[in-house]
């Protein structure tokens, strides 16, 4: 029957399929309450930091205070701006998450592309190099890098050997260079890879496109979760990297927001109601970048899971 005819007077729709609604079992409930119970789990730090960066510090030193402020202070945030150079902080930390991101887009989906599609010998002991590369903690990267970074080869004063001057110490490349690839971004990229058709990539060659133009125009624009996934995770580990930044650092026109906020910390203690405005600030663009790419963030970890 066409579709026009349904809309004739005196033509009986056929039902629409109803969605069987699953039982409420004691199992369901028992599983909600439980996520209800860890997401509240989750929010109450971030709302308890909010709260706080809204007190005066006669309220936070109090015993008896609440959790709402008795006064909202929200001069705590202008007089946090004014007390370090919050913009340029900010600024640094912007260029070398944005750095971070397209260096790792870019390299890691080549690096993944190969590894999946390209027939070579050694893509197999490459790849668990990589995973291998997975196994390994962060904190134990730190030193080598900062060796490595100190000791560069004809950079910041040093000889062929090394050696007479800073390296790359307190200069941009020591800030972008080390986390530029993670081997997580590689191995996504890689799973998504092997996932799509070979239909694909052999109608690409049947029309005359080279190798990196399957990559580039026909492969690439179908793992747009892995993108997304990718781009997120690098953008947020890199704007909360503290560590890295603070050793290779001297200089505050290089310094970042994360390490900028331990301006707070004084020898009388923390200044908490201006760390908890300055923390709450430096959170903000993480909170607006996860609404935005929510859709595709959890699809890409549930669909990498799956493979």
């Amino acid at each position: 029957m066409a579709t026009t005819e349904l809309h004739k007077p005196g033509v009986a729709r056929p039902p629409r399929p109803t969605a069987k609604r699953k039982p409420v079992t004691f199992g369901r409930i028992a599983l909600y309450v439980t996520l209800s119970a860890v997401s509240l789990l989750m929010v109450v730090p971030f709302v308890w930091m909010v709260l706080t960066s809204l007190k005066t510090p006669v309220e936070i030193a109090s015993q008896d205070a609440g959790l709402l402020p008795e006064h909202w202070d929200f001069s705590n945030y202008t007089e946090a701006l004014k007390a370090a150079p919050f913009a340029t902080y900010a600024r640094n930390s912007f260029i070398i998450a944005i750095s971070h991101t397209v260096l790792n887009l870019v390299i890691a989906s080549m690096a993944g592309y190969s590894l999946a599609r390209i027939r070579f010998r050694g893509s197999e002991v490459i790849f668990y190099l990589f995973i291998a590369a997975l196994m390994i903690p962060t904190y134990t990267k730190v030193l080598p890098e900062f060796l490595i970074v100190r000791f560069m080869p004809l950079a910041g004063g040093n000889d062929l050997f090394g050696q007479g001057g800073s390296g790359w110490l307190d200069t941009w490349w020591a800030l972008i260079v080390p986390g530029a690839v993670t081997p997580f971004a590689v191995f996504l990229f890689r799973q998504f890879y092997l996932d799509l058709p070979v239909e694909l990539e052999e109608a690409a060659r049947l029309d005359g496109l080279g190798e990196f133009r399957i990559y580039a125009r026909i492969m690439t624009p179908q793992v747009k979760p892995a993108i997304i996934t990718v781009a997120l995770l690098t953008f947020e580990s890199s704007w909360n990297n503290f560590l890295w930044p603070l050793l290779v650092t001297r200089t505050d026109s290089l310094r970042v927001i994360q390490v900028g906020l331990s301006v707070f910390r004084t020898e009388n203690g923390p200044q908490w109601h201006f760390l908890m405005a300055g923390t709450t600030l430096a959170t903000l663009p993480m909170v607006v970048l996860f609404l935005i790419g929510q859709r595709y963030f959890v699809q890409g970890f549930a669909t990498a899971g799956l493979k």
